[in-house]
């Protein structure tokens, strides 16, 4: 079986709703907000998609859409089929990522806790809370010898094993869009989260990094929840 068979595609897709929206009427939003459900839900039933609400957390993003694909073909036409949505024509999307599973060179079969699968599968938890940023190293970190990255990473492991109330999913994106990872957290714990990031600064590894913002915290809401969320 080939690697484009084994591995999933990953898109995070971040909506903003255009504030003329709120001021159509009634029914017209709610026409708009069942016809973007409906066609969620028919992909959905091939590709696990999780929606998540940022209404309130950031000022540039009101929802993600976190899909799980086969293909680049099958993410591009759930994103064709909700522009054509009586929502769609309303939302910009300010913030996409594009990514890929494959497997870790730094983590063999390890698994934490409740994480189910391969590398090349992702399956994320049934959390409230996801934080995800895109993820850059410095040119430099490629440069060192193999062993001395995994002495560092294994103690980089080491702390995020101290929080067992956050599980990353790491997916790539070497070559296919500007940042070369993107990282998700799911947990039931923001705070637990903040004292994680806060511990890494102190790592090793925290010296090669180049760029791991803009941060998201997200909800985890059913969709027509989130869509109702908008107004």
């Amino acid at each position: 079986m080939s690697k484009a068979n084994t591995r999933k595609t990953v898109k995070y897709s971040f909506f903003q709703v255009d504030p003329l929206w709120r001021r159509l009427p009634a029914d017209q939003k709610t026409d708009g907000k069942e016809e973007f459900a409906a066609v969620v839900e028919e992909f959905a039933s091939h590709m696990p998609i999780r929606s998540y609400g940022l209404v309130g957390l950031r000022a540039d993003a009101d929802f993600l859409l976190w899909q799980i694909a086969d293909s680049l073909e099958a993410v591009q036409e759930l994103a064709v089929r909700l522009n054509h949505t009586g929502l769609g024509k309303y939302l910009r999307t300010p913030y996409s990522y594009l990514a890929m599973t494959r497997r870790s060179e730094y983590v063999d079969d390890h698994r934490h806790p409740g994480q189910e699968g391969t590398r090349l599968t992702i399956k994320p938890s049934e959390t409230p809370y996801l934080v995800l940023y895109p993820f850059v190293k410095t040119r430099q970190w490629y440069l060192l010898p193999k062993e001395e990255r995994q002495r560092m990473m294994n103690l980089h492991f080491e702390v995020g094993h101290r929080y067992p109330t956050v599980k990353i999913n790491t997916t790539y994106s070497f070559g296919l869009d500007d940042q070369e990872f993107v990282v998700a957290f799911n947990t039931t714990s923001p705070s637990d989260f903040l004292d994680l990031v806060e511990e890494l600064r102190h790592t090793e590894t925290s010296g090669y990094t180049l760029r791991d913002t803009p941060v998201f915290t997200c909800i985890a809401r059913p969709l027509r929840e989130t869509l109702d969320a908008l107004g």
